[in-house]
């Protein structure tokens, strides 16, 4: 910590003491955008600051169930640290917690003084970076679903779903959310200083969808970082679970995670898809952009759905795009091209699942674009009708395995992502498939226990 921020930890200290905060929780995201965290009493945040909190750095490789995957850099490595230090600008009392406060941590490797490459809050800001390069300020708004599930002995997974009933779709109140779940939870997520705006029960039973407003594409990801985190937070406070997988019932639709994505100039005073001369009244930098989010859809899945469980949402008749198209106002494409025009001209990539780190899905998305700017690439006809006809556009990956092959062929992509992170992303994603085919379903117990 240098001189100069010093003052402004005291600062931060102060405000601290005058909101009653004695604990600051420094989170992270992990590869696959879980928190990871350690409290801190608020007498200790200046060598926090000073030194950074040693993690080690195989909880970048850690599964959902505990294991370390052998990622290079973690157990070969003999399990080195990382130093995360907590970023004051970020730092956000709980209002469901009285006297703690979220704050999110740079991480760094402690050897080099340099970010690590499975970083995803690293890799988005250098991905920003090099749109800078371009004159480009890429602006998101994000939308995710999620499934809340209350405790059920019975069922097989020890849950179900919350509020079950059929019909519910884009309501409000107490018909499909009968404990007031969503309102509760939008009134922490406003008083949290997220920028949330609306929500609503969606499709399913138990589903629901809470909308973040744009912003500069990092803080975007910050803030869909923290929501996740805090809706998971939430349900537990209310002896509930709230899960952003992609598809967890195999009677009901799956949960998306749409972004819309603009770029204004560098000086923030022009939205530099909206052409009102132009083709669809979208610039040329827009129509590059969508290229080349299109050229390289095959690999982007790898990012935006990465779960086993995220191909299982695909498919016809699910609504979740899965054929490589773009339309104009059309929610059948994988890329929609909204009808606002002008400060308002955006395109929604809907190609992403809730599962999807939201750091990962902007960089990779940004990425593509950005690909696509450079290379002047013009897109297709948009589609016109409804989609999913495969005589028309070309089908995604369909299971992880294809799309991680497809994200690894893709040499333009991962060259601007990085080789460190993609080694790493590799690795620690085909680890999740092999140890998926080894493991034993209930349905594969089911279909063949009894008559074989």
């Amino acid at each position: 910590m240098s001189a100069q921020d010093i003052p402004h930890l005291q600062e931060q200290l102060a405000r601290l003491a005058a909101q009653d905060v004695d604990v600051v929780r420094v989170i992270y995201p992990d590869l696959i955008g879980v928190d990871r965290a350690r409290d801190v009493l608020v007498d200790h945040l200046p060598a926090a600051c000073e030194h950074g909190l040693a993690f080690c750095r195989a909880v970048y490789h850690t599964s959902p169930q505990g294991d370390v995957v052998p990622v290079a850099g973690g157990l070969d490595a003999g399990l080195p640290d990382i130093a995360v230090r907590p970023d004051l600008d970020t730092i956000r009392p709980l209002p469901w917690e009285p006297g703690v406060a979220w704050c999110l941590g740079e991480v760094i490797d402690p050897a080099t003084g340099e970010p690590v490459p499975e970083s995803p809050r690293d890799l988005l800001r250098a991905v920003l970076d090099r749109c800078g390069e371009q004159g480009l300020t890429p602006v998101a708004g994000p939308e995710l679903e999620y499934f809340l599930c209350e405790p059920d002995p019975a069922a097989p997974t020890g849950w179900r779903r919350y509020a079950e009933a059929p019909g519910n779709v884009y309501t409000a109140g107490r018909r499909g959310d009968p404990d007031g779940h969503l309102l509760r939870t939008l009134r922490h997520l406003r008083d949290l200083g997220l920028n949330v705006s609306m929500g609503n029960h969606e499709f399913s039973s138990g589903q629901f969808e809470i909308n973040l407003t744009h912003s500069a594409a990092l803080d975007a990801a910050d803030r869909t970082f923290l929501f996740k985190s805090a809706i998971k937070e939430l349900a537990r406070v209310e002896g509930r679970l709230a899960t952003f997988m992609a598809k967890p019932f195999n009677d009901e639709g799956g949960s998306g995670f749409h972004v819309h994505l603009s770029c204004v100039s560098g000086d923030g005073e022009r939205n530099c898809f909206d052409d009102p001369s132009a083709p669809y009244g979208l610039s040329a930098t827009a129509r590059h952009a969508v290229a080349g989010v299109l050229a390289h859809a095959p690999a982007l899945a790898a990012l935006a759905n990465p779960t086993v469980n995220s191909y299982k949402r695909f498919g016809p008749d699910t609504l979740a795009p899965w054929l490589i198209d773009w339309g104009l106002d059309n929610r059948s494409a994988m890329l929609r091209i909204p009808p606002e025009r002008g400060a308002g001209t955006r395109f929604e990539v809907r190609l992403g699942d809730a599962s999807a780190n939201p750091y990962l899905l902007l960089a990779g998305t940004v990425a593509a674009a950005l690909l696509g700017v450079r290379a002047g690439q013009e897109p297709p006809p948009p589609l016109e009708g409804y989609g999913y006809d495969t005589a028309r556009a070309a089908v995604l990956p369909m299971t992880l395995a294809d799309a991680l092959d497809a994200f690894e062929a893709d040499g333009e992509l991962t060259d601007l992502l990085g080789k460190g992170f993609t080694t790493s992303y590799l690795a620690y994603k085909r680890n999740e498939i092999e140890r998926f085919h080894r493991h034993v379903t209930d349905w594969e117990f089911t279909e063949y226990a009894y008559h074989l």
